[in-house]
C-alpha cells in the first residue's frame, strides 16, 4: 500500500524540503492563532487517525510532525459559509483558521485507533451556516480525516462534516482540501454560495488525463486493459479494440519501450502499490488482515517452492483419500524442506497461508462445507444438478424452449451446431411424459455451455488443456429436484469450423465402467462451469463492469449529490481489489490463467462474452426472465413466477432485490418529486453519458442502455447497480471454497480427454476409477495453488460493512433518509429470518441437498473469515 514501507526521508522532505516550506509557513499560522484570540468561539471536535497508528514505519514522520507544531505549523481549518458570499465573488465566505489543538500532547494509541481533536473558530457575526471547510495539513506525512463536528452554531445548533478521507501534507495539492456538510442537495438546490466549490471539487476529481498517478493524487479517470501483459507475449489489449472491455481506473504508468500500446507493469512484489484513488485503498484492518499479503506471497515465494516439492513427491493424487487428508493432516513435506519455504516469513503470514504444527506437514486446509457431512454425496446426481440452482454458479441454468437444442453461432463460420440429442436418448427418464409434454409443462433444462466456449476450444486445446463444449439436459421432478438425464460433449471438426462439431452424448450409470464415465462426463461439464463462473459471473459480471459505475460517480456526482451518498457505500474496496486482480490474478500467466482451462485465453474468451453483455439483464428479474426460469405475474410475489419453485438463490435473492428495490424508490422519492427534476439534473445526465460513453466506451451504441428519463429507469438502475455490487456478487463469491475447496467437485481443469474404449486410460477407468478422475482434473499443483486461492477469496475481513448497514451513522443530515435506511436494515434482517426458516424445511430438497449444506450465501450477515454467508455491500475481496 502507498505510504507503507516508503523512504522516509523523501516523504518528509520531498527533496527540496516540503518541511522547509511548512516552517516557513509557520509564522504566518502562527500570526493567525494570535489573531484568534478575543471574540466568540464556537467548539468543534475533529477525529482523525494519524498516519504513524496504522504504520510503524512512519514512526519518524511523526517527529518531524511534532517538530512543525512546536515551530507554529499544524493542521489548521477554515470554514465556509453556505448563505453568506466573499466581497470579491460569488463564492462562500471563507473564515478564520483554526488549529487542531494538543497535537504534541495528545498520544496516539498503540494499535490502530482514533484521536479526538478539540478545534475552536473565531464566529464573525453574519458568517451563516457553515456548509463546508478547507482543511490544511501542515505535517509532513498524511492523515485519515474522519469528521468535524461543530457544537452550537448559532442559529444552527449543531453541525456535522462525515469526512472519511485521506488528508496529505498541503504541498502536496493544487488546491486545498475541501468537505462538505452531510447535508445533500441536487446541483440546482445548492446554496449558491456553494456551487462554485461543488463544480471545481468535480473538476479536480476528473484530473486532466496527463501523467502519472501519485498516492496523494485523487483523481479518478480511466483507461484501457493495457496492464495485463508485455508486448509480443500473446495477449492482446483488451478495450478500445477488436478485444471489448470495461474500462478500469487509469494509473498513468510508463508505456512500454518494447510497444508504447502496452502500460508497463509493476513487479509482482509490488502489487499493493499499484495506483488507485487512496480513499478506495482497504482500510487499515483489511491491510493488516492476511488477504491481500496472502495472495502475494503465494505467486511470489510460495509458489515456486511447491514446484520444487511436487517434483519429488507425488505429482497425482492416487483416489479421493488422497484429497481428503489436506484437510486432516496437510501435505507430507520433509522437515528441512519445509524450513527453506518458510524461514522468510514472519509468522503472521506463513502461520495462516502454510498452517502447520511443525509435524512436516503444511498446507492443511479447513475442511469444506460440501465434504463435513458426508465425503461421497457430491458424486450423486442430484448434487450435480442441484449445485446448478443452489451452488456458486446459479446463473447459467435455462428452461429449454425447444428440441433438439439449438445453436446462436453463425452457421457460415461455425457449421451445424445443433445439438445430436435425440428423443430416444432421454425419453425414458421423463417420467412418462413424452418430449413436447415435458417442454410445454416447462419441465425440461438445459445447462449450456455450447455457444460461449466453441469458438475457442481449438485454441483451448492446443494448450495442455483437453476440454469440451458441453450441453447438459436435465427434468423437473415431482419432488422439485432436477435429474440430469443427458451430457453432450463436443470437439471442434477436425477438418475445420465450417463442418460443424464432433459430438457424444453420455449417460447416467450406477455401476461399473459406465458409472465411472458418466462421472468424468460430469467432470468436464463442472470444469467448463467452473471456469466461466470464475471469468464471467464473477471477474467480469461484477468486478469488471462495476469499475466503470465508481469512477463515473466520483467524477460526476458531487459528495453533496444524493444519488451519490446512495451508491458510494457499494463501491467500497472495489477499485483497489480489481487493480490487485490485474496484477496477480487475471495477468498474463497469472493465478486463473495456471489453475483455470481457459489458460492464456482466459481474458481473451471473456472478452468474446463481454460482446454479448447487458446491463439491463444483470437485474435479476430480467435475468430469471431472459433464462426462461421465471414469467411475469403479477399475482405472484415480487411480480414473478419462479418455474422451479424450489430455486434457491431466485428466492432468496428475489427477496433481497425487492428489499434494495423498496429502500431505493422511497430514498429517491425524496429527492426527485417528478420526471422533469431526473431530466434537469446535470450531475446525474453528465454520469449516465459518462458511463456509457466512456466507462463502457466499446457498448456505447447498444439500445438497450436505459435512457434515465423518468423516475423508474432511475430506480432500476441504482437497484441493479447495488443489486450487482452486494448480493450477485456476494452470491457468486463467497460459495467458492464452500463447494470448490473440494477440488473433485468443481475442478478447474481438464488435462486429457475421454478415453477411448480399448486405451491404456480406459483400462485404468476400469481397474483405478478414481485415480483415472484425478489425473484427468486437477494435479496436486494445480489443486493446492487453486484452493489456495479460493479459500482467500472467500474470506470475509475484519471491518466487513454489510448490506443494511453504513461504516458511518451520519451519512446524511436527512431524517427522513436516515429513518427509511434505518427501516431498510430492519426488512434485511427480516430477510435474513425468513431464509432461515426455508432452509429448516425438509420439503425444500434443494436447500440442503444429499451434502446437508443449506443455502446460505444470501444470508445478509456474517462473521469474519470463511463463513459461507453474507452480503457485503461492496465487491470488497
Amino acid at each position: 500500500m502507498f505510504g507503507i514501507g516508503k523512504n522516509i526521508i523523501e516523504g518528509a522532505f520531498n527533496t527540496t524540503g516540503d518541511l522547509a516550506g511548512s516552517v516557513i509557513n509557520a509564522g504566518g499560522n502562527f500570526a493567525d492563532q494570535i489573531s484568534n484570540f478575543g471574540g466568540k468561539k464556537i467548539k468543534g471536535k475533529v477525529i482523525l487517525m494519524r498516519s504513524n497508528v496504522l504504520d510503524f514505519t512512519e514512526f519518524h514522520s511523526s517527529l518531524l510532525d511534532n517538530l512543525t507544531e512546536l515551530l507554529g505549523g499544524g493542521v489548521s481549518i477554515q470554514l465556509i459559509s453556505a448563505t453568506h458570499t466573499s466581497a470579491l465573488d460569488s463564492r462562500g465566505k471563507v473564515g478564520k483558521k483554526a488549529f487542531l489543538e494538543k497535537w504534541l500532547t495528545s498520544i496516539p494509541p498503540l494499535f490502530a485507533g482514533e484521536s479526538v481533536f478539540q478545534v475552536n473558530f473565531t464566529w464573525e457575526d453574519g458568517f451563516g451556516f457553515p456548509g463546508a471547510f478547507f482543511i490544511q495539513n501542515g505535517h509532513t506525512s498524511e492523515f485519515f480525516l474522519k469528521s468535524l463536528t461543530l457544537e452550537d452554531v448559532p442559529g444552527y445548533g449543531r453541525v456535522h462534516f462525515d469526512c472519511n478521507s485521506w488528508v496529505y501534507p498541503s504541498g502536496r495539492y493544487k488546491k486545498d482540501r475541501i468537505f462538505f456538510a452531510n447535508n445533500t442537495y441536487l446541483p440546482s438546490d445548492t446554496p449558491n454560495p456553494l456551487r462554485k466549490y461543488r463544480e471545481e471539487e468535480l473538476l479536480t476529481l476528473r484530473g486532466d488525463g496527463t501523467g502519472e498517478r501519485k498516492e496523494w493524487d485523487r483523481i479518478y479517470d480511466y483507461d484501457i486493459y493495457n496492464d495485463l501483459s508485455e508486448p509480443g507475449d500473446g495477449r492482446p489489449i483488451f478495450g478500445g479494440s477488436q478485444f471489448p472491455y470495461p474500462r478500469r481506473g487509469r494509473t498513468g504508468r510508463p508505456r512500454e519501450r518494447k510497444d508504447s500500446n502496452y502500460e508497463s507493469r509493476l513487479p509482482v512484489v509490488s502489487g499493493l502499490n499499484i495506483y488507485v484513488p487512496r480513499d478506495e485503498n482497504f482500510g487499515h484492518l483489511k491491510l493488516s488482515d492476511f488477504l491481500g499479503f496472502a495472495l502475494k506471497s503465494l505467486v511470489s515465494t510460495v509458489q515456486p517452492a511447491l514446484v520444487n516439492i511436487v517434483d519429488f513427491s507425488p505429482g497425482e493424487f492416487d483416489k479421493f483419500q488422497d484429497v481428503h487428508n489436506l484437510y486432516v493432516g496437510g501435505l507430507p513435506v520433509p522437515l528441512d524442506v519445509f524450513r527453506n519455504l518458510t524461514e522468510d516469513f514472519t509468522p503472521p503470514m506463513f502461520q495462516e497461508l502454510l498452517r502447520t504444527d511443525n509435524d512436516q506437514r503444511f498446507l492443511k486446509f479447513s475442511p469444506p462445507q460440501v465434504v463435513k457431512e458426508d465425503k461421497f454425496a457430491w458424486q450423486t446426481d442430484e448434487e450435480f444438478a442441484r449445485e446448478m440452482l443452489a451452488g456458486v454458479n446459479p446463473l447459467i441454468i435455462r428452461r429449454l424452449q425447444e428440441f433438439p437444442p439449438k445453436s446462436k453461432l453463425d452457421p457460415n463460420m461455425y457449421g451445424d451446431r445443433r445439438s445430436k440429442i435425440t428423443k430416444e436418448d432421454i425419453k425414458s427418464g421423463l417420467e412418462g411424459l413424452t418430449i413436447d409434454e415435458a417442454l410445454n409443462q416447462k419441465r425440461l433444462y438445459i445447462l449450456d455451455h455450447h455457444d460461449a466456449l466453441m469458438p475457442y476450444l481449438r485454441k483451448i486445446n492446443s494448450t495442455k488443456t483437453k476440454a469440451y463444449a458441453t450441453r447438459t439436459l436435465l427434468f423437473l421432478k415431482n419432488d422439485g429436484t432436477l435429474k440430469p438425464l443427458v451430457i453432450e460433449l463436443s470437439l471442434p471438426h477436425p477438418q475445420g469450423d465450417q463442418f460443424g462439431a464432433n459430438s457424444k452424448q453420455y449417460f447416467p450409470a450406477e455401476d461399473g465402467v459406465q458409472k465411472s464415465i458418466w462421472q468424468l462426463a460430469k467432470a468436464y461439464v463442472v470444469v467448463n462451469d467452473t471456469g466461466y463462473h470464475q471469468l464471467i459471473s464473477h471477474w467480469l459480471h461484477t468486478h469488471a463492469v462495476q469499475e466503470p459505475f465508481v469512477i463515473a460517480t466520483h467524477r460526476q456526482l458531487s459528495v453533496l449529490h444524493p444519488i451519490h451518498k446512495l451508491l458510494v457505500p457499494h463501491y467500497k474496496d472495489t477499485m483497489f481489489i480489481n487493480a490487485f486482480a490485474r496484477q496477480v490474478l487475471v495477468n498474463s500467466d497469472g493465478l486463473l490463467e495456471q489453475t483455470h482451462f481457459q489458460s492464456k485465453y482466459c481474458m481473451e474468451l471473456s472478452s468474446h462474452i463481454y460482446k454479448e453483455w447487458n446491463f439491463c439483464e444483470q437485474a435479476l428479474p430480467a435475468d430469471l426472465i431472459k433464462r426462461g426460469v421465471a414469467v411475469e405475474d403479477a399475482r405472484s410475489t415480487h411480480g414473478l413466477k419462479l418455474l422451479i419453485e424450489d430455486y434457491p438463490f431466485a428466492v432468496d435473492g428475489l427477496e433481497i432485490w425487492s428489499t434494495i428495490k423498496t429502500w431505493v424508490t422511497n430514498y429517491c422519492s425524496l429527492y426527485y418529486k417528478d420526471d422533469n427534476a431526473i431530466q434537469n439534473d446535470v450531475e446525474l445526465q453528465s454520469w449516465w453519458k459518462e458511463v456509457r460513453e466512456k466507462g463502457h466506451a466499446d457498448k456505447k451504441n447498444e439500445t438497450w442502455w436505459p435512457k434515465l428519463q423518468n423516475f423508474n429507469e432511475l430506480i432500476e438502475t441504482c437497484t441493479t447497480i447495488i443489486w450487482i455490487s452486494s448480493a450477485l456478487h456476494a452470491a457468486v463469491n463467497f460459495g467458492q471454497y464452500p463447494y470448490g475447496g473440494f477440488c473433485p467437485n468443481r475442478p478447474t481443469i481438464s488435462r486429457r480427454h475421454m478415453p477411448e474404449v480399448g486405451s491404456a486410460e480406459y483400462k485404468e477407468l476400469e481397474s483405478k476409477p478414481e485415480k483415472a478422475y484425478l489425473k484427468t482434473i486437477n494435479s496436486v499443483f494445480q489443486t493446492l495453488l487453486g484452493v489456495s486461492v479460493i479459500e482467500i477469496l472467500s474470506r470475509h475481513a475484519s471491518d466487513e460493512v454489510y448490506l443494511g448497514q453504513r461504516s458511518s451513522i451520519e451519512w446524511t443530515s436527512d431524517k427522513a433518509a436516515l429513518e427509511l435506511f434505518e427501516y431498510f436494515g430492519k426488512e434485511v434482517s427480516e430477510v435474513e429470518s425468513r431464509i432461515i426458516e426455508r432452509n429448516k424445511d425438509v420439503d425444500l430438497k434443494n436447500r440442503s441437498g444429499p451434502v446437508n449444506v443449506p443455502y446460505t450465501l444470501l444470508l445478509p450477515s456474517s462473521t469474519e473469515g470463511l463463513t459461507g454467508r453474507g452480503i457485503p455491500s461492496s465487491i470488497s475481496i
